[in-house]
């Protein structure tokens, strides 16, 4: 399976671009993707391309994705779309940032009971909902209780268990223990399972959440699951109030354990008890800036007032008759000069109260029918703007957006007319929005020295975010790969920057009985560099190599590290001693305490001395090499 790093700025399936890595396993790969389609985040699971071509396997997939797919619940993961490129399964899921419970516990956090029973709760009643529709976890751990970004947990991976359990491939040695540490006692037996099974294995992850330790942990696969068959929860000081309902919900016969929803209800009312706990401090959700927040732009106000607005309304004068002024009849000649002071005065007053109400009308024109004043705007997301306006009898209208290195997108760069302008009830003010800052190109730091793509994607206003990885071709501390990789972005964007941490590490291969030019062969592969000495042995034959410095199945050794090659001479060979004129006895003492055995003496039946030996003395053979006498 190719390195996670690998796959980065893939688009699968012609919608699915995977963006960063999440993490890995043994079956798969997990992404923070984006759904070019939808425009949303996503996580994407990439399995083994191995699955691929299981047709066991795929059967499975593709039965339970789209059962999980069916599952709506606040403590589920949700699961969006599924399928398969190149022979690649994938799964396309809800992308939560708050990490998982493996996080935290990694992290050395320990759970109180309080918090435990809150997490139990929220995780039963995801898998009670599960239950309920026939569906069982299987594998239930920390690393699938995920946290969204205010703390809620969510039960990850429905389905995936049962779907690998049909497949011929399989997991690398060791890698079916972390299952095995949460493993009900029926799945030990290899006895058929339902809910109960995953009731049993949550409360040993809460078990350990709280203690930091998991019961029935064995030095092996097998002896962890044999541990728990018929035993009962050892209790823990720890857990508190918590125990006895861990270990009604770990009792090994599953008739007579909680189901999900038991679970859950019991949880509840404990925490009646405990009192709600403080909130899990799981990771926070990453921006996509680090600049500080623009100040707010605010545009000057203005005392224009504009014609915009309701028309004024006309008001129109009373024709009354002034009384006491009517002509008295027969009073002659002085009625006309007495008529004519008397429309005198009243064109007077007319004039006069036409002037006062001319004047009215416009302060009633001003003060009354364009009494709604501009608020200020500048700075304000358009929402908060608009409820603003609004407040103050207005309506907005956006007239578009423009760039602005000062202001936040989305908030009012410019308002018209401005604020502090007078206008009629339900006038309508333009604004133009805040497009944020303009993008800027995002600068080319492939194969670059990590300190100089630093430098450039800092000096291009991007946050450098640096990751490192191995590499058998780009040499340590360059960069391998960056995202993105091309393109424009806002500045204060991140730029991830995955730089080489050189070839991986060798382990030192099994080499023992193989001849000096096969062992230089294999360490040389491994771009190690092999150097010989030799030394006898009599259990290892002549030219095969005894042992390797650093020894047989060491890790972590660097590439061009020296190994050294002890190789077999062979054992030592013994001279055969000279016996001539010596006794029999003395003779076989002798030949005996250089390492030979005397198998026969040749002579006459009364012969006292040696006269020589086969091999003759002064022979090289080998230790315990058969010796025969000769005496006379």
């Amino acid at each position: 399976m190719s390195t996670i790093t690998d796959q980065l700025g893939r688009v699968l399936a012609g919608r699915y671009r995977l963006d960063g890595a999440l993490g890995t396993g043994a079956s798969a790969h997990v992404y923070r993707a984006t759904d070019l389609r939808l425009g949303r985040v996503v996580a994407l699971k990439l399995l083994h391309p191995g699955l691929g071509g299981d047709e066991a396997f795929l059967r499975r997939f593709r039965a339970e994705a789209q059962a999980v797919a069916a599952l709506s619940h606040a403590n589920l993961v949700r699961l969006y779309d599924w399928g398969w490129e190149e022979g690649e399964p994938f799964l396309v899921l809800e992308y939560l940032p708050g990490g998982s419970l493996r996080d935290l516990l990694d992290d050395g956090l320990l759970l109180s009971p309080a918090q435990a029973a809150e997490v139990g709760a929220a995780a039963a009643r995801g898998l009670a909902h599960a239950h309920r529709r026939g569906l069982v976890h299987r594998d239930v751990k920390p690393a699938n209780l995920l946290f969204d970004e205010e703390g809620v947990v969510r039960v990850a991976d429905f389905g995936l268990a049962r779907a690998l359990a049909d497949a011929a491939w399989t997991e690398p040695a060791g890698a079916v223990l972390g299952t095995a540490r949460y493993a009900s006692s029926e799945q030990a037996e290899g006895k058929a399972l339902d809910g109960r099974s995953d009731v049993y294995s949550l409360a040993l992850v809460l078990y350990e959440a709280v203690t930091g330790d998991v019961p029935f942990r064995g030095d092996s696969t097998l002896g962890t699951l044999r541990a728990r068959v018929g035993a009962r929860l050892p209790p823990a000081a720890g857990l508190g109030p918590l125990y006895p309902l861990l270990a009604q919900a770990t009792i090994s016969d599953p008739l007579a354990r909680l189901d999900a929803a038991e679970l859950a209800v019991e949880f509840d009312t404990l925490l009646i008890g405990l009192g709600r706990p403080p909130r899990l401090p799981v990771r926070e959700a990453t921006t996509t800036s680090a600049l500080p927040r623009p100040a707010r732009l605010h545009a000057p106000a203005t005392g224009t007032l504009t014609g915009v607005g309701p028309r004024p309304v006309l008001y129109d004068l009373d024709d009354r008759t002034e009384h006491g002024f009517a002509p008295a009849a027969g009073r002659g000649g002085a009625e006309p000069a007495l008529r004519h002071r008397h429309w005198g005065r009243r064109a007077l007053a007319l004039v006069v109260a036409l002037a006062l109400l001319a004047g009215g009308a416009f302060f009633v024109r001003r003060d009354v029918l364009y009494n709604h004043v501009v608020p200020a705007l500048a700075g304000l997301p358009l929402p908060a703007a608009t409820t603003r306006a609004t407040s103050a009898g207005l309506r907005l209208h956006v007239t578009g957006k423009a760039y602005s290195p000062t202001v936040a997108a989305g908030e009012v760069l410019s308002l018209r007319p401005g604020a502090g302008a007078r206008l009629g009830k339900g006038a309508v003010v333009d604004v133009a929005l805040s497009a944020g800052p303009r993008p800027v190109a995002v600068p080319l730091v492939e194969s670059k020295p990590a300190a100089t793509a630093e430098q450039a994607v800092t000096a291009a206003h991007f946050v450098p975010v640096v990751a490192h990885a191995y590499s058998e071709t780009v040499t340590k501390g360059i960069v391998i790969v960056q995202s993105p990789a091309k393109g424009s972005r806002v500045p204060g964007h991140s730029v991830r920057l995955v730089v080489s941490l050189g070839p991986s590490p060798r382990t030192i291969p099994q080499l023992g009985g193989d001849t000096w030019a096969a062992a230089k062969q294999a360490l040389t592969a491994l771009r190690l560099v092999p150097v010989m000495s030799r030394d006898y042995s009599s259990t290892v034959a002549r030219n095969e190599v005894i042992s390797t410095t650093p020894a047989e199945g060491s890790g972590g050794v660097p590439v061009g590290a020296t190994v050294q090659v002890l190789v077999s001479k062979g054992p030592q060979l013994v001279t055969v001693p000279p016996v001539v004129g010596d006794s029999i006895s003395d003779a076989v003492a002798t030949l005996q305490a250089a390492g030979l055995n005397v198998n026969e003496v040749v002579g006459p039946p009364f012969a006292t001395q040696a006269t020589t030996t086969d091999p003759a003395p002064g022979s090289q053979v080998n230790p315990g090499s058969a010796i025969t006498l000769y005496a006379a």
